[in-house]
């Protein structure tokens, strides 16, 4: 298949929306990472989706919409407390689980009686699905498993030959998914951390839960149950202070090992790499979610033999990175 490029003017924004239309895929940007496309009301065109990323069919997509008065056209109610995060996230990086009413087809909900509902913070996403005029199911324009995209060409580098095109739409904003909130209970439930934090969420909705998925449950949502983000070559975590993880380095490298290290400017400054990405200030973690697909992508298998990352503190949006690192590690080396 050859997959066409697309500009952000309106032309080619019909274009793409035509081709939506016609059943296949387009991936387009957002404020958090590129989308793959499709009609959410096109059984066909969703299984495309997931046989372009080779996504596991139980894995279920949100549905994105242009603004916030098409939510209920597609679910069965919207209780008072998710009609406050909706108005208070939405347009956003935040996603609603409400009960569905039917309408979007069956492998977009993986067969649940939910469905996950997203209205993008970004003029040229918004503008692209408003010109389909349909819902648009989509998960990260990236293979399934791999590091999600940030630019158009890293879903160029994934998907070329496997999609009807990609809206080239410069880099995003915010760096990693979108905040997944389960709102069909009295308590909203986080499924998956990401852009709107968790203190955001408190101050509006007041106690908030977290739950644990089991390896033989359906998730209810994208990036609960499998390894996500990972980069070629085997990446290790390393906790603890500076010192330790020059120490990790030094063990690592004396066994012949050629290492790439992904680190904060502050601790880049400390260590003596050959292979380095800096990736923001460990004072601005908000700057790290922005460059954090990107330097998963950054070192290929065949230059190095494995990557050494630092950690972050667990809150705010550090919830979100640490999240996304622990699905893509192989595993963490902590100091005692």
């Amino acid at each position: 298949m050859e997959t066409k490029i697309y500009s952000t003017d309106q032309q080619a924004l019909q274009e793409a929306a035509d081709q939506i239309k016609k059943g296949e895929l387009i991936a387009f940007p957002t404020e958090t990472v590129y989308g793959l496309g499709a009609d959410a009301t096109n059984e066909e065109a969703i299984q495309k989706i997931y046989q372009a990323k080779g996504r596991p069919s139980d894995n279920p997509l949100i549905v994105h919409l242009a603004d916030k008065n098409q939510i209920s056209e597609f679910v069965k109610e919207i209780p008072p407390l998710a009609a406050k995060l909706i108005d208070e996230f939405m347009p956003g990086p935040f996603t609603i689980i409400l009960e569905s009413n039917g309408k979007i087809a069956p492998a977009v909900t993986a067969g649940l009686d939910t469905i996950a509902i997203r209205i993008p913070n970004h003029s040229i996403g918004r503008a692209f699905i408003r010109e389909t005029k349909l819902p648009i199911a989509a998960p990260s324009a990236n293979i399934s498993g791999k590091p999600s995209p940030t630019k158009a060409e890293h879903v160029a580098d994934d998907l070329t030959g496997r999609i009807a095109g990609i809206i080239y739409g410069g880099a995003t904003g915010v760096g990693v998914e979108s905040t997944v909130v389960d709102g069909t209970g009295e308590i909203p439930v986080i499924l998956r951390p990401g852009g709107i934090t968790l203190e955001k969420i408190e101050a509006i909705a007041g106690i908030v839960d977290s739950p644990a998925i089991k390896e033989t449950e359906k998730p209810k949502a994208p990036g609960m149950k499998y390894n996500h983000y990972e980069p070629d070559a085997p990446m290790f975590l390393i906790d603890g202070d500076d010192a330790f993880f020059q120490e990790q380095l030094n063990h690592f490298s004396n066994q012949g090992k050629k290492v790439a290290v992904i680190a904060s400017d502050e601790l880049a400054s400390e260590l003596d790499a050959n292979h380095l990405y800096k990736c923001g200030s460990r004072n601005n973690l908000s700057e790290i979610a922005v460059h954090l697909y990107e330097a998963l992508r950054y070192f290929k298998k065949s230059d190095v033999d494995m990557i050494l990352m630092e950690t972050f503190p667990d809150r705010g949006i550090g919830q979100a990175i640490m999240n996304r690192l622990s699905k893509a590690a192989a595993d963490r080396i902590e100091q005692e």
